[in-house]
């Protein structure tokens, strides 16, 4: 690990003057040069979880207990810390990993088969975050042989949109696609759906597409009608196929709110239509009420309401601010109306975290429960991530906002390095969705079946054969795997829900 940080030291001085890392309760929330020093430091919190040099760990994987979805969470987060910060330290990292085939799959639809034993429709969202938030920032592509980064979300797009479902609810993604994966497959979660809604919109803001849009709206309505989000414009966690989602699972997590938030504000962005202005706005509102403490002692600071106050967050939760954090900020880029109220928000509860960034040997090690105005004794990558999420969106205000359209490029040539962009080794276009240079096809037993039709729904749950565990037990009832929580987490998350 020392000679990794030797390793991105020496590249960021050549490539740029950095920001002085500062200590992170340092932070002053008006000021940029304080603000890209604090979220330095806490960015190389976060990479410091990433071990690309042990050869027990797939390229772009973490280790445990982290699963394979919070890794493409993380390289979203590092993607905008660049477009933040101008700290190209972590680019090649980054770049490397979103473009690994064992990340992308021989497919290149991240549908790969090192990973299908963890892999459900809410993982492949996050990874479609990242890839469109490269597209949307013109990040380096230096690989001809892969599909361009645009490609590679309408790729994911594509493979979710294969598994719509209709043989109960009318409609929606089931949480898990493998048999393997027993514990998501009678299961419709707001997380996987609100993943294929946000990368629908984003698609149908750059390419201008009308399916995209149509898609959006169809899972928007979708979502409404059969009660997962509520009048209130609460996004509650899922139900079950097998009662027809007849039992909307309670419990509301952040970033499931935060995830269609943001898609409705690219929509407004989009349609200019005062209806999707109007909805984001009320998720907004509804999630100021459930995710920032309402103490007088603690007014306005962000927490994770489902889980934190008891004590039963599992890894994935822990990280779930973080992605709440990322999309309010986006947000506000769509719909600069909502800045004063996000701003009032995001900025106490920015100087709250940073406040229990006090621990570890690094003593930047950040903490949960920001309200508590201390490190609270649980250190991990996911508070980190929140922690650096809600900070450098800090920097919003200073940047572009996400390209559209023709200023969407393949771009070849990486700022921050003197190096040649490679060569293709076959003649297909920077968008092609396939490659000579792609690794053999999986064997089809282990592929997912697709239903894209009613008449196919009317046979299959879109769901596919076992699969041998490739890197964790991901039997249910030791651990949930993918954000969605478990059984075990729902009793304790109602009883937050109706104390707190």
């Amino acid at each position: 690990m020392a000679e990794f940080y030797k390793s991105v030291k020496k590249a960021a001085t050549a490539a740029t003057v950095l920001a002085a890392a500062l200590p992170p309760n340092s932070l002053i929330v008006d000021n940029s040069d304080n603000i890209k020093g604090v979220a330095r430091t806490l960015a190389q919190g976060v990479m410091s979880y990433y071990q690309p040099d042990n050869p027990a760990i797939l390229i772009g994987d973490l280790p445990d207990p982290y699963y394979w979805w919070e890794a493409g969470a993380m390289w979203g987060s590092m993607i905008d810390y660049y477009y933040y910060t101008n700290d190209s330290t972590y680019n090649d990292l980054a770049i490397e990993a979103l473009l690994a085939p064992v990340n992308t799959g021989t497919n290149f639809d991240f549908m790969p088969v090192e990973h299908a034993s963890e892999e459900g429709n809410d993982d492949l969202g996050f990874w479609g975050f990242a890839v469109m938030s490269a597209a949307e920032r013109n990040f380096p592509q230096p690989n001809p042989d892969v599909p361009s980064w645009l490609q590679l979300g309408i790729n994911i797009f594509d493979s979710l949109e294969s598994r719509w479902n209709t043989t109960a609810c009318g409609g929606g993604l089931l949480w898990q696609i493998y048999e393997s994966s027993t514990h998501g497959l009678n299961y419709k979660n707001t997380v996987s759906n609100g993943g294929f809604f946000q990368l629908a919109a984003r698609l149908a803001r750059v390419t201008g597409d009308k399916k995209y849009l149509d898609w959006a709206v169809k899972v928007w309505d979708w979502t409404a009608n059969i009660g997962m989000i509520g009048t209130d414009y609460v996004v509650y966690d899922g139900a079950h196929a097998a009662v027809d989602c007849r039992d909307t699972n309670p419990v509301s997590f952040s970033y499931s709110n935060a995830i269609y938030m943001y898609g409705a504000a690219v929509l407004a962005d989009v349609t200019g239509e005062k209806v999707w202005a109007d909805r984001a706005q009320g998720i907004l509102t509804a999630t100021s009420k459930r995710f920032f403490y309402p103490e007088a002692n603690a007014s306005n600071i962000m927490y994770e309401s489902a889980c934190e106050t008891v004590g039963t967050c599992n890894e994935d939760m822990k990280s779930f601010k973080a992605y709440l954090s990322r999309f309010m900020w986006k947000t506000t880029e769509m719909l600069p109306d909502l800045k004063p109220q996000v701003k009032k928000l995001l900025e106490t509860s920015a100087l709250a975290a940073v406040k229990t960034c006090t621990a570890g040997e690094s003593g930047s090690e950040c903490g949960m429960r920001w309200y508590t105005g201390s490190h609270d004794g649980i250190s991990g990558l996911g508070q980190q991530m929140s922690a650096l999420e809600i900070v450098q969106g800090l920097l919003v205000d200073g940047i572009a906002g996400p390209l559209k359209g023709e200023e969407v490029q393949v771009i070849r040539k990486k700022p921050w390095t003197s190096e040649e962009p490679a060569v293709s080794s076959s003649s297909s276009s920077a968008a092609a969705s396939t490659s000579t240079s792609a690794p053999a096809t999986p064997p089809a037993s282990i592929l997912p079946t697709l239903t894209n039709t009613a008449a196919a729904d009317a046979t299959n749950l879109a769901i596919a054969p076992p699969i041998a565990a490739v890197k964790r037990d991901t039997d249910s009832s030791a651990s949930v795997h993918g954000p969605t929580m478990g059984a075990a987490y729902i009793f304790a998350a109602v009883l937050a829900a109706a104390f707190f």
